[in-house]
């Protein structure tokens, strides 16, 4: 199978979305002079073009294109050429509307924007797998193209009787028979017992509470159903250019793509990342999305889409101040991305995001923007060396999408409880510790793994558990955050409320109650080497049997409860957490578990708001902070954007980046 190194070939990639059917043709040829001068190596190009390739059904315009490919090619620019199903044109809504999505309420979400199709609709893959067999049988030979892109950012909902059909054929695939699925949804609730396949509709919009089982369930399906789109395009991509990689964009931790299943069938995994230039905690946000992409890949990725400056859908959208842009693009790289592209070339004149900024800015050519994008692309020359190397972790997050899917059902304890806002409290506390950490799914093999860290997995199967016993038996460090192992894979509560292998392993006897706090509310806790801190968003009542306290409630109804745990089992150590501490708390707790577990982070002493990560022999430093800092340094090192040497230390400016090698790197 293809992979990254196919279009790689060495180097990082550099370049953007370019859509050059929004300009005349006149400004095509100062496109290739401004990427060139840019360093732009790779561009992708027909997004957005399915109106423009096929303006009505079965015709083809694919001259145009043509022209754009000859072009780039002539001017050494590659391409990453994309099927344009992610946007069917005006035709198809209007002569086939049953290609439109349905809302919960069975309104039509009618075309006039983008992504307005059903996954199901057998009318809508037709055309669409039609367009991309022509792409792939026109193009497949083009010395331009380095990679397919197939769809974009896939996120569609439906809930039409097209789409209830085939939630029906994926259930009768799952269940076999309606009383395996009667039992998996507890059906005998409320009198829901299915007694034909007919009866069964996706989660409508309904009188109160929808079946959780049942919504679970259409989240899985909905997910597999967008994959059989994309794996109905790669295949025929596949079949007529065996040798160029596949990929589709991920948007950052999105809650409807199980993206374990989706990145398993990528030849390449990208994803599309916005942090918000005013956020406090962007940077730690974004090394998370890397961390999690890089997971999913298994090694280097590709970022597919960033801004060069503001965005157009926030209330205010800020720009980036000077030095940002250029930051967070090195952040990527150090965390293991071969590719840095932006969304997009030239900033639209007309549509929806004429203000979502672009590499070639309403400013144009004269403009800061395009001086730092084309500093940029001679520095990301510099990091050929740095293509393709690992990024080493011993630490790992697990993430499972069923689990998230499960714990946003309706009629939970507490609303507040967000997966996703655990995850980015628990992984800011380890990244502000210097340690780079892996995600995992929960039945990964994670016996290389000094420690793992679970913020919350509502949901676990017995393999998990199973996983996560015989993890902490071997030597491993377990550190378990609240509301775990709760459900099984039916969101069925196991007995005692959590399964009886995570309380064993945990040292818990019983967890008597769970006591979710209120927006604002905090608890007061305490403990030796903790000192006093808050937890917010839970608490429990919490009876342990074999496990050490580590800290325990101050004060209100729970005084005197255990609120961090501690347990030995087997050769390893589980840790429990029954609240989330405040930050200092967290990185405390996490920081302690870590050095029991014999993890250091990358490079010790660091001031605070500088990043350190290792890719390969190259330590990444990187100062997000908006004053200047020193960093001692253990050897000496050369920065291979300067070519500077550093003995004993370094000074970041704000923003600031360095790449340094061992000098030996460099002979």
């Amino acid at each position: 199978m293809p992979d990254l190194n196919d279009a790689t070939r060495g180097r990082v990639l550099y370049g953007g979305d370019y859509n050059p059917e929004q300009w005349p043709e006149s400004v095509w040829h100062d496109d290739i002079r401004l990427m060139r001068r840019a360093g732009v190596t790779t561009v992708t190009v027909g997004v957005f073009s399915w109106a423009r390739l096929e303006p009505r059904p079965d015709a083809r315009d694919f001259d145009w294109l043509d022209r754009v490919l000859d072009l780039l090619h002539e001017g050494g620019i590659e391409v990453c050429l994309a099927t344009p199903t992610a946007s069917p044109p005006p035709w198809m809504g209007s002569r086939h509307p049953e290609t439109l999505p349905r809302d919960e309420s069975g309104a039509v979400v009618w075309y006039g924007s983008r992504n307005q199709f059903c996954a199901s609709s057998p009318v809508y893959r037709e055309h669409a797998l039609r367009i991309t067999e022509d792409l792939a049988d026109r193009y497949g030979g083009h010395p331009a193209l380095r990679m397919w892109h197939v769809g974009n950012e896939y996120s569609t909902h439906c809930w039409c009787d097209g789409t209830a059909r085939h939630f029906r054929r994926w259930l009768r695939a799952r269940y076999g028979g309606l009383d395996a699925l009667n039992q998996a949804w507890g059906t005998a609730f409320w009198s829901q017992r299915y007694d034909s396949w007919e009866e069964i509709i996706p989660p409508r919009r309904a009188q109160y509470l929808i079946n959780p089982g049942q919504a679970l369930d259409f989240r899985r399906f909905t997910s597999d159903a967008l994959l059989e789109c994309f794996t109905a395009e790669r295949d025929a991509l596949a079949a007529r250019t065996p040798h160029i990689p596949v990929t589709t964009n991920f948007m950052p931790l999105f809650i409807g793509q199980d993206g374990w299943a989706w990145a398993a069938e990528e030849d390449v995994v990208s994803v599309d990342l916005y942090p918000d230039p005013e956020d406090p905690h962007a940077a730690a946000y974004g090394a998370m999305v890397q961390d999690l992409t890089r997971s999913q890949a298994g090694g280097p990725w590709v970022l597919m889409e960033q801004a060069a400056g503001p965005v157009n859908w926030r209330g205010v959208n800020h720009p980036k101040p000077h030095g940002l842009m250029r930051l967070w693009s090195l952040q990527a790289v150090a965390r293991g991305a071969d590719a840095v592209c932006f969304f997009q070339w030239r900033q639209s004149r007309q549509g929806s995001e004429k203000f979502h900024s672009g590499m070639v800015p309403h400013a144009g050519e004269h403009s800061r923007t395009f001086a730092r994008v084309c500093e940029l692309g001679a520095e990301l020359r510099e990091l050929a060396p740095v293509a393709g190397t690992d990024v080493p972790a011993r630490a790992a997050i697990l993430h499972d999408w069923h689990s998230w899917w499960a714990s946003v059902q309706d009629g939970r304890p507490s609303s507040l409880v967000s997966c996703e806002r655990l995850l980015r409290a628990w992984h800011q506390a380890l990244w502000e510790r210097n340690l780079t950490t892996d995600f995992a799914h929960p039945h990964a093999d994670l016996t290389d793994y000094a420690l793992v860290a679970v913020p919350q997995l509502y949901l676990l199967t017995d393999e998990a558990l199973d996983n996560l016993a015989a993890y902490v038996r071997g030597g491993g460090t377990l550190v378990c955050g609240f509301f775990t192992g709760v459900a099984d894979e039916d969101d069925r509560v196991r007995p005692g409320g959590v399964d009886r292998r995570l309380r064993g392993l945990l040292g818990i006897r019983t967890v008597h109650e769970w006591w979710p706090l209120d927006e604002g509310e905090a608890l007061t806790a305490e403990g030796a080497w903790l000192g006093a801190f808050h937890g917010t968003l839970w608490s429990e009542d919490l009876e342990p049997s074999t496990a050490e306290p580590v800290a325990r409630i101050r004060g209100g109804e729970l005084d005197g409860r255990p609120v961090v745990t501690r347990n030995a089992y087997g050769t390893g150590t589980a840790w429990y957490v029954s609240t989330l501490p405040e930050p200092a708390a967290l990185r405390a707790l996490l920081g302690r578990a870590a050095e029991e577990a014999g993890l250091a982070p990358a490079l010790p002493g660091l001031p605070a708001g500088v990043e350190a990560v290792w890719r390969g022999p190259y330590l990444f430093l990187l100062n997000h902070g908006r004053t200047p800092a020193v960093v001692p340094l253990p050897s000496a090192r050369t920065d291979l954007l300067t070519g500077r040497a550093h003995h004993t230390g370094v000074r970041l400016d704000r923003f600031a980046v360095m790449v340094l090698a061992p000098p030996e790197s460099l002979i």
